[in-house]
């Protein structure tokens, strides 16, 4: 089998096993208190860091079993936020050519717009059906949150999984220029 699709699998297949442990932790029942703070949405993190670095480890099927098991499994309305975050995904993947050339600060920062953005949406796509979104400040705790743990979910990805961004001269198993 050719070694390029070997190690394409095996990331996509890390990228899955990834997400399920990060469900498996954020699903541990360690206090039994109600949280005053929301914590990062990791998943969303690496979700979007690898899109932007190597959109060819989280294919558009991937993206979306995985968040629409994280939609089932943390009791969010099934589906919705799986939708935006799939198409910010796919929409920081179509950039992904103009990023490889951009500085680590402005890719934290089209990611922190994004994410900002799709959770704007999500609240008010919640509040036109009629569903309770959450109070704001926890929203707004989480998103601030999620910002913050960027760097290291991509310190991560660069240096467990070796996720980094394909440089100009790279090429896929077909010879096409990623």
């Amino acid at each position: 089998m050719d070694q390029n699709l070997l190690q394409l699998w095996g990331m996509r297949a890390a990228f899955a096993f990834t997400a399920l442990v990060i469900l498996f932790f954020h699903l541990l029942p360690l206090d039994a208190a109600p949280s005053r703070w929301a914590g990062p949405d990791v998943l969303t993190a690496m979700v979007f860091a690898w899109a932007v670095r190597r959109p060819d480890y989280v294919p558009i099927v991937l993206i979306a079993l995985v968040m629409l098991i994280a939609d089932f499994l943390l009791q969010r309305p099934p589906g919705l936020w799986s939708v935006l975050v799939l198409c910010a995904a796919e929409w920081l993947k179509s950039r992904e050519r103009r990023q490889r050339e951009t500085t680590f600060a402005l890719e934290w920062l089209t990611f922190a717009g994004t994410l900002i953005v799709i959770t704007l949406l999500y609240r008010a796509v919640m509040m036109v059906l009629i569903l309770a979104p959450g109070t704001l400040t926890l929203s707004l705790i989480q998103v601030a949150m999620t910002i913050a743990v960027y760097p290291l979910v991509v310190g991560v990805s660069y240096f467990v999984f070796g996720v980094r961004r394909s440089a100009p001269g790279d090429v896929d198993r077909l010879g096409r220029g990623l």
